[in-house]
């Protein structure tokens, strides 16, 4: 090995150092050329600062132990289903706590959720503060930039406020340590973050006009802007948020084949929907904001994997899954490959991926909500069961076993179950929405692959959403069919429009896509401020929200694991309805010395209370209004 002779060199810095020891070599210099003051000059740079916070965003969906899964399993559509090892969240009051391990793989990503909003409110935030200090070839220029930073810091917002209610508000840069941070109510950061997105859908290009896949775009501004104005009871300004997108002559839902698969007679629309390879084409006009990564791309974080089965897809290679003659049936060995000595003849692990069955759909998901058997969602070649997959084992063929090539079943002919671990190993999902090739991998979970952020699809949903809390049913019912009909399922009638029935909707339609515990607590916001009737017989309000909520309620409701304590193998799945807003980490608290940061209920260190801060419309950022201040 050549080595390298460092002691000359070191020599020679050195002499440079004295020799060159002048006022001018004193001056302070910067360590890159990335420097802001050499960077943020012109829109280009301010650009380049967002790209932190647009790369950012895929890490929701991307990797081992989503954060993702956390939004799913607190909410009805699944439950956390590894059963092998304690630490995952499934007794949600005993674990969810605000000094317990609140961001890992093997707990939960709610501690994730904070602090990687709150990097998206710092990204922006250095945008905001410099926005003047650039040079622009046209205000219209300017105002794209700032608008885009706004979409990232009201979507961070958006999501912090309906995870964990009330938080500071962090309008602007901060360049140096604080320790003051107060609480901010979540109504005015509601309202806040609204002004800024009626600014960006106002500025923002459109996708047509960039040509850029992947970028904020002026119809992602207006589908987040919806959001956001449902939030803050303004639903006709939903509507109209709504709308814009809907009506803009760009965006349309795909109702003809396309992309990869088109010519294959046995595929359909929505299986092309969700293929990998079509969610950017310019032909799909479907889509408002995607997550490009794929494998051409140099940067590892821009290329890292999906691992979308690994998580969502059960572990249905278990050797705890049994034929009747009670051998182990199926295994995840590749075509070609020796299993127990014998070569693989059928090939599952290709076809369905190698799952873990992390986020366990409940029987509400995988089974309840398809009701219409036209459902193309939920159709045999979309959609599988368990009962689809066949014992695959070679050792059954070679030991003459007459189930080898047989459907899988769960009991056998006494009634004696064959998978004792069904919450893990046994349980139907989405393989069209879930199913993501990887060529590097010899058993794939899951490879790189673009996924769907915002979608026309979900912005029919919000718009006719908005259209129930004002009691046009029948206008809320035609946005719901334009999705339904799309899918091939009959349409509903307006008396068949409620609150259930549009999120019914958005489980068959949104799984993994939409942050389902953020939107069901959006939507208990929602009764609760209004007062407005439930379909359940109940009305809500916000002065007891923490002891009685309809997050609660609809989780109880639909959520077999939580509403009949299901018991796995180191705890008893429960839930309780303060957990409809996440606890403040602890350490966040801790560390605000001078400031005051409050616990929400039901948490303990609720009693450190102080009556939170408002912002006050005004110029500029407006006014940050402290109630406890004294004159």
């Amino acid at each position: 090995m050549k080595r390298i002779k460092i002691f000359p060199f070191i020599t020679l810095v050195m002499v440079l150092m004295w020799t060159s020891c002048t006022e001018e070599f004193l001056e302070p210099k910067p360590l890159s050329f990335y420097a802001p003051e050499n960077t943020f000059v012109n829109a280009e740079g301010l650009e380049a600062a967002l790209l932190a916070a647009n790369r950012n965003i895929m890490w929701e969906w991307y990797g081992d132990g989503t954060p993702m899964i956390t939004e799913c399993i607190f909410s009805e559509v699944a439950v956390e289903g590894t059963t092998d090892k304690s630490g995952p969240a499934m007794d949600l009051p005993a674990q969810i706590l605000p000094d317990a391990n609140l961001n890992s793989n093997d707990y939960n990503k709610i501690g994730w959720y904070w602090i990687e909003n709150y990097k998206k409110v710092k990204y922006a935030g250095v945008v905001i503060n410099r926005i003047d200090n650039a040079e622009y070839a046209s205000e219209a220029e300017k105002n794209n930039v700032l608008g885009k930073a706004y979409f990232h810091r009201a979507r961070a917002y958006y999501r912090l406020t309906m995870q964990f209610g009330d938080v500071p508000l962090i309008l602007g840069e901060i360049q140096q340590p604080v320790l003051d941070f107060y609480t901010c109510t979540r109504e005015s950061i509601i309202k806040k973050i609204k002004k800024d997105m009626q600014f960006a859908a106002q500025w923002v290009k459109t996708e047509a006009e960039t040509g850029v896949v992947g970028d904020v775009t002026k119809a992602a501004c207006n589908h987040l802007l919806a959001k956001i104005c449902l939030a803050d009871g303004d639903f006709d300004g939903a509507i109209s948020a709504a709308s814009a997108v809907i009506n803009d002559g760009y965006h349309h839902l795909m109702t003809e084949r396309f992309g990869i698969d088109k010519d294959d007679p046995n595929k359909d629309v929505i299986w092309d929907l969700h293929q990998c390879e079509n969610k950017a084409l310019a032909e799909n006009r479907e889509k408002i904001y995607t997550i490009i990564s794929r494998e051409e791309f140099t940067e590892a974080d821009a290329s890292v994997r999906s691992r979308i089965m690994r998580q969502c897809v059960p572990y249905w290679f278990s050797s705890r899954i049994k034929t009747p003659s009670g051998k182990t049936g199926l295994t995840d060995i590749p075509l070609g490959q020796n299993y127990g000595g014998v070569p693989v003849e059928i090939d599952q692990i290709n076809l369905y991926g190698r799952g873990i069955g992390r986020c366990r759909q409940t029987s509400y998901h995988h089974t309840a909500i398809w009701t219409d058997p036209k459902d193309m969602r939920h159709n045999e070649e979309n959609w599988t069961n368990m009962e689809d997959m066949v014992y695959n084992a070679p050792t059954l063929k070679r030991d003459g076993d007459p189930y080898y090539g047989k459907k899988l079943q769960l009991y056998d002919d006494n009634g004696g179950l064959l998978c004792p671990d069904t919450i893990r190993s046994w349980f139907g999902f989405p393989r069209y929405k879930l199913f993501m090739p990887d060529e590097t991998q010899v058993k794939p979970d899951g490879g790189r692959a673009d996924w769907y952020m915002y979608r026309l699809a979900e912005t029919y949903l919000l718009r006719a959403e908005a259209y129930f809390w004002k009691g046009e049913k029948q206008k809320a019912a035609d946005d719901v069919n334009e999705v339904r009909e799309r899918a091939g399922c009959d349409p509903y009638s307006a008396g068949d429009i409620n609150i259930g029935t549009i999120l019914d909707e958005r489980a068959r339609e949104l799984f993994y896509e939409e942050p389902r515990k953020t939107e069901l607590t959006r939507i208990a916001l929602i009764l609760a401020q209004t007062g407005k009737q439930c379909y359940n017989g109940k009305t809500y309000n916000l002065d007891n929200f923490s002891s009685d909520n309809f997050w609660y309620d609809r989780v109880m409701e639909k959520n077999v694991f939580y509403g009949k304590n299901v018991v796995a193998p180191h705890y008893t799945y429960r839930a309780a309805p303060h957990l409809a807003f996440w606890p403040i980490p602890a350490a966040t608290i801790n560390a605000n010395t001078l400031g005051t940061i409050n616990q929400n209920k039901g948490y303990p260190g609720e009693e450190v209370y102080r009556e939170p801060v408002y912002w006050q419309d005004g110029e500029g950022e407006g006014t940050i209004v402290d109630p406890n201040a004294t004159e």
